[in-house]
């Protein structure tokens, strides 16, 4: 058992006015008391309960009093005795009293919800006697468990009786009026009288009941509920208390015990907190956090240690000798006196009620104890400077943390004020969340104080209330003061707070500005730290190349960020990476324009694209790269010495590490599954998971001063994702096919990537090669090749390229044009070209004939070029008069427009077109001549058949139709047709033979007469045929005059 520690001197306890003494008047009569207390001697006992305030006089009758300390109802409990203890819990009361009919004390059960409406009574639930051995003993305390399980009473001679499950018995209705459970007897102590006895409630650590039983001596524990209830009381404490100095706090965990050299505060094991306390003291009340002490009665001394005493005896003008009774509220954990007060007439009872603390006086006044607000108790610790009490009793009575804020606040003033700044700005901390930032830092800005402004910030920090600005203020601070280690420990720390919906990780600081600021200040290790860390890519990328030169680790960090990153960023940075790493950057480029799979830390020559088809169009990029030549990012001052992070790459792994390559997602790993998508070539299989590659388009600009490594690319980039070279002529290359690419993206970037090459290859031609423009030219030949033929055209006419433009005429068709251009190149001094026109009318003469009149206006342009080509003449005139390409008249024209060509050139030409010409006159002639004499066969024919007179003999012996002998009846036809009348249909009129050639002739001149109305459709064959549409006119008779039936019509 522990020994009780002695007593110390008492401590200068703190006097405070924290309550006001108000007295209660009755509401009827604003004179005097409030009626039931007028006749306070013949009070016995006073308690609060839950529907009001419970007051019990010596005569056996119970009154129960409103807030306006009105009697609402009253009734007799103990007939003929005396109330000697009252308890109540959920509105039932316990009342404990003496009657004359029985020499034992009655317990009866009272229930406070229920009343009978003519006497006004409460339901009677129980009434037993209390019985402890054959001899009678008072009661001298009792305690009620707050659940109405457990009822002790403590009686004079040391015997403590327990009731256990009371609340089933009182509830029962099948019981009589004193059936209660059977009481216990948990303690008896002879020469102990008991003192005090108090429940302990059930809490979350401790789930048992346990009772505390206070005597003259000694002071124990019984365990009434949980394993192990039932034994023997133990000693907490060998100090005990007199009757009515024992009660529990206002929390139920401890028991009080007033003694008049302390106040001590026990536990169900020991003792507890000790507050040294001297005087004489008759009762103790607690009222919330507080202890109330009653003194006895005594008499006043000028010299009293008390100074509410002496005050009393200096104010005082009642005789000498009179005694008084003192009360004092004091609050024992934060140690200060809230109240001392003295009544003349001595202390009758102390009791709490609606939230208030009275004192009722032995002539019957009723004082009311009312509690200051915080606010103004707190205004009086102020004025005081007591700021540390202040937040203490803000602690104590459970004000809400704005409040607290608000005292802390006021504190770090005073502090300010006085020049501690240490201190003050420990209390300002306290007042994050509460007091606007501003507020503190307008105050710690002075250089002398910028530690502690430190501080401030990295608690904003800490608990994540810091914004952009408090950020930008904490890292310019760590910068001004060189403070490398606090800013690495800012800067390294790990998330404080978590946040959302889905409870992520979130920094203390704003990540944006503390890259910011430390890319301002220098520290461009600690920004790239942070980008790195939280994959801010851009920036990372940004303080490697613009401000460390970091280039290598830059690319090095684009390899890991994959195909979508590094697309974005290639974008912005690829120039520089190019002027400063140009190899490793081509190769960077090709890998992200090619490859399906993630990008891997070493490059592999792996074929992963889809072939392309051919494309009618598609944009060139070379005089794009020439404009708006933009310098690239600044790499004027490099920090060579600020060295690399060690986790200066992103989370993916190495790939050339087996065993992390096994831990990698499936998703990140590079199948090595043959191909199997169909492509042009061979069949291959895509890849289920492929990455999706950007257009070459995107990366054209960066290389505009590197003309050999965008060759390299162009190239590289054709064959690896679309299979296609100069050298393969036939089909494309094996390639592994990509199933999400778009087909017309897709062509479009294989013209721009071919057309790019062909104006690479003529404007920077390789040194290496025999011939300047042999690639040049390889790449025209290559019909597989998708690129542009008029833009190869436009390139190769401003290049001077001669192969290359009669190659891509010729092949568009446009021979006239190849024959023009050695024209004039004649004309420009070329010596050879003459020749060459001739060799290309010979070889493209056969379908474009019309060059052969071109070709001969050319050869007799000049003296020279006659004589040079006089035999060329001679066969150029051959083909056109074998193909009847010119008339003979054109042809003198042609020859005949200038003093060039003699007619000894033309001569033997001229003979043989004259010969032919009048061989054709002569024919011509003879025709006529056979015409005219079929026209006036006909007429006469006509003439005699029209004729009536003239008489038509029929010597035809054969039928026309069956080819019989002709016999009668007959038909005579003047066409000179005969048929047998039987070979004929009935009613026929027209020859059978020649109806057929009469109804073709006539179909003919209806279309011819109704095409003559057609004037439109005529013209436009006149201006396409000329004369010959004129005489086809003619001969349909469309320019004939109207028929002379149709004019009488």
């Amino acid at each position: 058992m522990a020994q009780a520690p002695t007593a110390s001197a008492p401590p200068a306890w703190r006097q405070f006015v924290f309550f006001d003494v108000v007295p209660v008047k009755d509401i009827h009569d604003l004179g005097s008391a409030p009626e039931v207390f007028r006749k306070t001697p013949e009070i016995s006992t006073i308690v609060a309960s839950s529907v009001g305030l419970v007051v019990a006089d010596i005569h056996g009758s119970v009154y129960l009093v409103n807030r306006d300390f009105e009697i609402a109802k009253s009734w007799i409990a103990h007939t003929g005795g005396r109330v000697t203890h009252m308890a109540e819990r959920r509105g039932i009361l316990i009342t404990l009293g003496e009657e004359d009919a029985a020499r034992h004390p009655f317990l009866k059960v009272w229930d406070l919800q229920i009343f009978d409406k003519k006497t006004g009574t409460p339901l009677l639930l129980r009434s037993v006697k209390v019985q402890s051995g054959n001899r009678p003993h008072p009661v001298s305390t009792i305690a009620l468990s707050a659940t109405l399980s457990y009822l002790a009473i403590g009686l004079g001679d040391g015997t403590v009786i327990l009731y256990r499950h009371l609340d089933q018995s009182i509830y029962s209705t099948s019981g009589s009026l004193s059936t209660l459970p059977k009481p216990r007897v948990i303690h008896e102590s002879p020469t102990e009288p008991i003192t005090g006895l108090g429940f302990r409630e059930p809490t979350e650590d401790t789930p048992n009941v346990y009772l505390f039983i206070v005597t003259t001596n000694r002071t124990l524990c019984y365990q009434a509920s949980g394993k192990g209830s039932g034994g023997t009381p133990t000693v907490v404490d060998e100090i005990g208390a007199g009757l009515g100095c024992a009660t529990m706090d206002w929390k139920a965990r401890e028991i009080v015990v007033a003694r008049d050299e302390a106040i001590y505060l026990c536990g169900t094991e020991s003792r507890g907190a000790c507050y040294a306390y001297e005087g004489l003291k008759s009762r103790i009340h607690t009222h919330r956090n507080y202890i109330v002490i009653v003194s006895p009665p005594f008499t006043p001394s000028a010299s009293a240690a008390s100074a509410t005493v002496r005050n009393f005896v200096a104010k005082s003008v009642a005789p000498s000798g009179s005694e008084i009774a003192k009360v004092t509220v004091f609050d024992p954990e934060n140690k200060f006196v809230a109240h001392s007060g003295t009544f003349t007439e001595g202390i009758r009872e102390v009791f709490s009620s609606w939230g208030k603390l009275y004192v009722l006086s032995n002539d019957g006044k009723l004082m009311c104890l009312e509690e200051k607000p915080t606010s103004e108790k707190l205004d009086m610790l102020y004025r005081k400077g007591l700021y540390l009490l202040a937040l203490n009793i803000a602690e104590t009575q459970k004000l809400d943390e704005a409040h607290i804020a608000d005292i802390h606040k006021q504190y770090g003033d005073h502090l300010y004020a006085k020049g501690d700044y240490d201190g003050a700005m420990q209390q300002y901390i306290q007042t994050i969340r509460y007091v606007q930032p501003s507020y503190v830092i307008r105050k710690f800005l002075d250089a002398q104080r910028i530690h502690n402004l430190v501080t401030y910030l990295q608690e904003l920090h800490s608990l994540g209330l810091a914004n952009s600005d408090h950020t930008t203020l904490l890292l310019n601070t760590y910068t001004k003061l060189k403070d490398v280690s606090r800013l690495d420990s800012f800067i390294k720390r790990e998330s404080l707070r978590v946040t959302g919906e889905e409870g992520k990780d979130e920094l203390p600081f704003d990540l944006d500005t503390a890259i910011r600021v430390c890319r301002q200040a220098g520290y461009f290790e600690h920004a790239s730290y942070l980008a790195k860390k939280y994959e801010r890519h851009e920036d990372y990328l940004r303080i490697q190349i613009e401000d460390a030169g970091n280039y290598k680790d830059a690319l090095m960090y684009l390899r890991r960020l994959g195909a979508e990153a590094a697309e974005s960023n290639l974008a912005r940075y690829g120039r520089a990476l190019l002027d400063n790493l140009p190899e490793e950057t081509t190769d960077l480029l090709i890998d992200l324009c090619t490859s399906l799979a993630p990008l891997s830390i070493e490059p592999e020559e792996v074929d992963a694209a889809a072939p392309g088809k051919q494309s009618s169009g598609g944009p060139s990029y070379l005089s794009y790269l020439a404009l708006n030549r933009a310098p690239a990012a600044s790499t004027s001052s490099p920090v060579d010495n600020v060295p690399t992070p060690t986790a200066a790459l992103p989370t993916p792994a190495r790939p050339s590490e087996a065993k992390r390559r096994d831990s990698m997602p499936d998703g990140s790993r590079t199948s090595n599954s043959p191909p199997g998508t169909p492509t042009t070539a061979t069949p291959a299989k895509a890849r289920a998971n492929s990455i999706k590659r950007p257009s070459p388009r995107l990366y054209f600009a960066h290389f505009v001063d590197h003309t050999e490594h965008f060759v390299r690319f162009l190239e590289t980039v054709a064959r690896k994702r679309w299979g296609q070279a100069l050298e393969n002529a036939s089909e494309p290359l094996p390639v592994e096919g990509d199933p999400n690419a778009d087909e017309q993206a897709e062509k479009r970037d294989q013209v721009a990537v071919w057309n790019t090459l062909f104006e690479l290859y003529l404007s920077h031609p390789p040194s290496s090669s025999a011939s300047p423009n042999s690639k040049a030219l390889a790449l025209l030949q290559n019909t597989t090749l998708p690129y542009d033929p008029t833009h190869a055209l436009i390139l190769c006419s401003t290049r001077g390229f001669t192969a290359g433009l009669v190659l891509l005429w010729e092949r568009m068709g446009m021979h006239e044009d190849v024959v023009r251009f050695f024209m004039d190149r004649h004309h420009d001094g070329d010596a050879d070209a003459s020749s060459e026109v001739v060799r290309r009318v010979r070889q493209y003469g056969a379908g474009r004939p019309q060059l052969y009149p071109l070709v001969l206006r050319f050869l007799t342009s000049t003296p020279a070029l006659l004589a040079k080509h006089r035999d060329d003449v001679a066969d150029v005139l051959r083909v056109i008069d074998e193909e009847k390409i010119m008339p003979p008249v054109s042809v003198v024209q042609v020859l005949s427009r200038n003093g060039v060509a003699s007619v000894g050139l033309v001569k033997e030409w001229l003979m043989a077109r004259i010969q032919s010409a009048r061989q054709e006159v002569d024919t011509d002639q003879q025709l006529i001549a056979s015409y005219r004499t079929e026209t006036q066969a006909k007429l006469r024919q006509v003439q005699e058949l029209s004729d009536p007179d003239h008489p038509r003999v029929f010597h035809v012996t054969q039928c026309s139709a069956c080819q019989g002998g002709l016999d009668l009846p007959a038909v005579h036809f003047m066409c000179n047709h005969s048929y047998h009348q039987r070979c004929l249909a009935e009613n026929e009129t027209e020859c059978p033979n020649c109806a057929r050639e009469h109804g073709m002739i006539r179909e003919i001149r209806r279309n011819n007469e109704r095409l003559a109305d057609q004037h439109d459709l005529f013209l436009s064959e006149v201006r396409e045929g000329g004369f010959s549409a004129l005489a086809s006119g003619f001969s349909r008779g469309t320019l004939n005059l109207s028929r002379v039936d149709d004019v009488v019509a």
